[in-house]
């Protein structure tokens, strides 16, 4: 595996406005044959003054500049542009980079001096070859008083369990931002009854990952919704192994199959970088640079996203700095269903999802926010969930349910500070939950310090539709669930409420399915120490 210095990294991922420092010759210039341009383009990591724009080149032309060393090559020149209009008559700011073979031909330009609040469009070029057009846009400025914030969450997309026309939709609900919440691929080699197939077996190697990136990123639909609009972006456990949490690997593979697979350190080291590779991050996520990965260095995702004086955005990550779960059964790695009473690790304060620097730093972020609305959003189910009727509780070991300790820490910052408006987003359970955040789940009478949307996926099916009244009935702090249909989630923030819709698909194995809204929930701003309510629209 071939890693780059953090400081090449930024040198060649950065704006360039024909840097002085690169000798003409680096400067190389191909005739495609082919659109090296079809895994398409997106932006992310906004902020009121910049925001990540990227692409990734693929194209059989590719293997030809390339020796066997990649040691005097210096990849492949890609001009990028950022206009005002779709047309590109105005011009705001233009400059070229390198796509270089160690980062898979990836481009990312962090675009820096633009103005907040604003709308761009973008666009590269290569040789003879021309991207399609995004469109993009900066957050407002901190102190700005905004009217209305639109955004999109959604997560786990298992290409063989259904079309993305999800997708499709979502282009039509006049977005401001998506958010992502895991679970982007698959890292298995197949599934029962596949509506569409992946090429591959198991994702073990660096170019395992690269392939089922790009594999997913072929869809059209997919492309579309990138090019749309900006997104933030976490991971979950499919993006590397499931049910993995931090160094320790998890279940399914090969590895456990006798075969003779990586260490899982690298195993996650090449998921890791295949992921930075295809997702519109900034290079600072990178804290030792591509080299530190293998000896487990940090891959920084988790961030926090102002949106003027209506919201603050914090983006979480709750897979790479876990503890392992606990009480799983057979002691296997990964998760499983637990019984409390029989589990005293569980409730073991050391314990954490977060870790304790992420702890830390949202524990700041929900101090200083100043906002309206303080967003968290996160991989899973925050609330309790009882799988068990009646007498006595089953609970899953791989959400919060599994880290009480550190659920409780995270709900009494929320109460400690009078945080206002407290809104959490999940995914993982591939079902639509919706409820209120409290300081003691098993108290009907605790106080409602907040609410709760986990939203379904946006393909990847759901094993408990049989189950899904029952357990409304055993939780009762969740107000609403429906485990049948597939979809995403629109939250439509302003200073007076919260409203937010679930829109699912009619049938997610049709690739021209169509869209109808499942339910529409508003929640009225509060003033801080205010309980929550969630009306049904």
């Amino acid at each position: 595996m071939d890693f780059m210095d953090r400081r090449q990294i930024i040198r060649l991922g950065s704006v360039l406005a024909i840097p002085a420092w690169l000798p003409r010759w680096a400067w190389s210039q191909v005739h495609w044959r082919s659109d090296p341009f079809t895994l398409g383009v997106a932006s992310g990591s906004p902020a009121a003054d910049s925001l990540v724009i990227w692409t990734r080149l693929t194209s059989p032309e590719l293997l030809e500049t390339l020796d066997s060393s990649h040691a005097m090559n210096p990849g492949v020149t890609v001009q990028w542009e950022v206009a005002h209009d779709a047309q590109f008559k105005q011009i705001v700011q233009r400059g070229q980079t390198q796509a270089v073979p160690e980062l898979s031909f990836a481009v990312h330009v962090e675009v820096m001096a633009l103005q907040p609040e604003r709308w761009y469009f973008y666009r590269f070029t290569s040789g003879t070859a021309r991207s399609r057009v995004g469109r993009t846009r900066t957050l407002p400025a901190p102190d700005a008083m905004v009217n209305r914030l639109r955004l999109g969450y959604a997560s786990c997309q298992r290409w063989e369990h259904g079309f993305y026309s999800a997708w499709r939709h979502m282009r039509d609900e006049q977005l401001d931002l998506v958010m992502f919440l895991g679970d982007y691929i698959y890292e298995y080699p197949g599934a029962l009854n596949p509506v569409r197939s992946v090429t591959g077996g198991w994702l073990n190697s660096l170019a395992d990952y690269r392939q089922r990136h790009a594999l997913y990123k072929t869809d059209p639909d997919l492309q579309a919704m990138h090019a749309n609009c900006p997104w933030v972006i976490t991971w979950d456990d499919h993006e590397v192994q499931n049910d993995y949490a931090g160094l320790q690997e998890g279940n399914g593979g090969p590895d456990l199959l006798n075969w003779n697979a990586l260490k899982f350190s690298e195993r996650r080291a090449a998921a890791y970088q295949a992921f930075y590779e295809n997702m519109p991050l900034r290079s600072s996520v990178l804290t030792r640079a591509l080299q530190g990965l293998p000896q487990a260095a940090e891959l920084r995702i988790y961030n926090r996203f102002q949106y003027g004086q209506l919201a603050t955005v914090n983006l979480l990550d709750a897979r790479q700095y876990r503890s392992p779960q606990a009480c799983t059964r057979n002691a296997n790695p990964g998760a499983s269903t637990v019984d409390p009473l029989r589990c005293d690790t569980r409730q073991d304060p050391s314990r954490s999802l977060l870790g304790d620097a992420q702890e830390r730093w949202l524990t700041q972020s929900l101090q200083q926010s100043k906002a309206t609305w303080n967003v968290i959003a996160q991989q899973t189910l925050f609330g309790q969930r009882d799988l068990k009727p009646g007498s006595g509780q089953l609970l899953w070991n791989d959400s919060w349910d599994g880290y009480p300790a550190a659920r409780r820490r995270l709900t009494d910052s929320l109460h400690k500070n009078a945080v206002r408006n407290p809104v959490i987003f999940g995914g993982d359970a591939h079902e639509n939950w919706v409820g209120y955040l409290k300081a003691d789940y098993d108290s009907v009478a605790s106080q409602r310090l907040g609410v709760e949307f986990c939203g379904t996926s946006i393909s990847s099916r759901s094993g408990g539709n049989g189950r899904t009244a029952e357990r409304l009935a055993e939780n009762p702090h969740f107000v609403f669930a429906d485990a049948q249909r597939h979809g995403y989630g629109v939250a439509e923030f302003t200073s007076q409420a919260l409203t937010t819709t679930l829109r699912v698909m009619t049938d997610v194995t049709d690739q021209h399915s169509g869209i109808e809204t499942l339910a529409r929930f508003v929640v009225p701003s509060v003033q801080p120490g205010g309980a929550a309510v969630i009306e049904k629209a």
